[in-house]
Formats: C-alpha cells, structure tokens, sequence
C-alpha cells in the first residue's frame, strides 16, 4: 500500500527538480487557503483591539489571495489521477480527503461571506468623514474622497485606474502567448510501464484517454488544459484591442468575458496537480515509473501569466469615454 498525501507531491515535484512546480502546487493547495483563514481571524481581531496595521495587511491578504485559493481544483484533481490509473491499481479513499472536502465546503462559505468594504466601515464608516468633494474612488477600501496622494481611511494610494494596467496586461498576454507553444508540444509527463516509455503531451494524453474509453475525463483535461488557456489568452487579447480602438459597443458582454476570464483561470491548474498527485500514487521502481516533462513548466508558465494578466487588466477601462483623461491615472 502506497499512502499518498498532499505534501508527498509536493516533496515529489520538488526531489524531480521542478522547484518551482512544487512551490506553485504547494501555494495554491495549502499556503493560500492557510493565510487566507489566518487573515480572516486577525482581521477581526484587529477590529476588536483596534490595530490599524494589522487590519490593513489582512484585508491586503484577503484581497490578493482569493484567487489563487483552490481547493475545489486539488480535489477534481485527485478523482482524475484515480480515475487514470485505476486500471493499473486498487485505489482507497483515505480520511484525509474528507477533511479536503469539508475545507473545500467551509472556504466557499467563507469566500462567499468576506467583504473588504464591510470590514472597513465597520472600523469607520464613510459618513463619519466630512469630506468636502469626492473626487476618487479608493480602491482598497471602497471610500470615495477627494483627490489626494492616499486614502484617509486606509493609507492605500489613490488613483482613478491601475496604473500601467494595459501595458502589464499585454506583457503578460504576450509572455504566455509564447509558453503556451512549449507546453503544448513538449511532453507534459512520461510514463514507464512495462519498459515502455510513453511520452505524452497535453493533447497526446487527452488522445490516450478517449482510447481508453474515459471520455469524461478527457473532455475535463481537454477543456481545462487546451481550451481554457487559449480561451484566456484570445478573450484577454479582445479585451485590450477593444480598449484601445475605444469601441464603446458590447461593454455588457466585455464586463461577462472579463469575469468568465476570472471565473475559469484557476482551473487550468488541475494538470498540475494531476501531476503531483500521480507522482504520490505511483510505486515508483516497480510496475509503473511517471515522472513530469518539461512541457509541464511551460504550462505553469502560463497559468500563472494568464492569471497576473487577468488581474493586471482595469475592467473599468471598458467603459471609459474616448476622450476620458482617467484612462491610465
């Protein structure tokens, strides 16, 4: 029996040599969910005791963290990997996937219940001010206030949109146009079974699937691996194309592919995490040997730009007018 737990894969990327694979995995399974419950906590204590600093760094961390919390990915991850080598072993559920579960259903109702701008009015609320204009809009903690260098509230620098955002969107757009070539053409795992070596890539394996019959399991790979990826990169390309033709038309429906955009990024992960779950349940040396490609860095390459660059990109842009001095403030 070969007892497999989530810091096994990461241990396993990290031995492999994919440092930065396994630090990704182990930042997005556990790291982020952590912090996340610990900012929350402090957080509220920070408001009982009235410690400024404390309650500016937590709503920080709640606020860039959010995204990068999956949970729910880790756990389709793991009926994959089972499902894909249940012809090659017996698999049993152990406890610890209960507890992953119950996070998984805790952290939704946490994610669902956290409101930056709640915490901040509850530290002070917005008509206790006595602000002569409001000119700008605090994006950290949602104050609107006249047009100065910080936020009165919570210190957080003022401005009317991100700044460089267009330009940092495209840079990232552009660097995970060129991974994406890599991750789907070199082999994103390798598999010795029976001293065959069998190379696959991203497509390649989903290929091997539908021959097997698991056609669920492919459709999943294919629209999480393939699709979602270059969906991002096509849609997130749209976006700033229309931003900078100032076509005012369709901002609805731009507002829908920017959040869909938001909505999907992290599922592209589950390959990754397919992979390290694999290494854990594979008895290595013996019938089976897997072992990451280096088309799997590519394709954490590009998660990870794709990501920055949904985050990067102001939605407001979208519909500001054509002769609007805010664009890039």
């Amino acid at each position: 029996m070969i007892p497999a737990t989530l810091p096994q894969g990461v241990f396993a990327l990290w031995d492999e040599g994919y440092i930065a694979l396994a630090l990704l995995v182990l930042f997005c399974s556990s790291i982020a969910p952590l912090v996340l419950c610990l900012s929350v906590v402090s957080a509220h204590l920070a408001l009982r005791f009235r410690y400024f600093q404390t309650l500016r760094y937590s709503l920080l961390f709640i606020h860039h963290l959010k995204v990068w919390v999956m949970i729910d990915v880790f756990l389709v991850s793991v009926a994959v990997s089972c499902f894909k080598l249940k012809d090659y072993s017996d698999i049993f559920i152990g406890p610890g996937l209960l507890g992953l579960v119950l996070l998984q259903l805790f952290t939704v109702l946490l994610l669902s219940r956290i409101s930056t701008r709640r915490y901040w009015e509850t530290w002070q609320a917005e008509t206790e001010y006595d602000l002569p204009v409001k000119q700008v809009h605090c994006h950290n903690c949602h104050l609107s206030q006249p047009e100065n260098g910080h936020c009165v509230r919570c210190q957080h620098k003022l401005y009317h949109r991100k700044p460089n955002s267009i330009e940092r969107t495209w840079a990232y757009v552009l660097a995970a146009t060129v991974a994406i070539f890599p991750a789907n053409l070199i082999p994103i795992s390798i598999l010795i079974t029976n001293g065959q070596r069998l190379e696959d890539t991203i497509f390649s394996g989903v290929a091997s699937l539908v021959k097997n019959g698991m056609w669920g399991i492919a459709l999943i790979i294919f629209v999480a691996s393939i699709v979602v990826p270059v969906i991002k990169i096509i849609g997130l390309a749209y976006l700033l194309m229309a931003i900078k033709l100032k076509r005012h038309v369709h901002q609805r429906q731009r507002m829908m592919i920017y959040r869909g955009i938001k909505w999907i990024g992290k599922w592209s992960v589950m390959d990754l995490f397919v992979i390290s779950i694999m290494l854990t349940l594979v008895d290595r040396g013996q019938i089976l040997d897997f072992t990451p490609g280096y088309g799997a860095v590519a394709f954490g390459m590009v998660v990870v730009l794709t990501m920055l660059a949904a985050e990067s990109l102001d939605p407001r842009l979208l519909w500001d007018e054509p002769d609007s001095t805010r664009t890039q403030q």
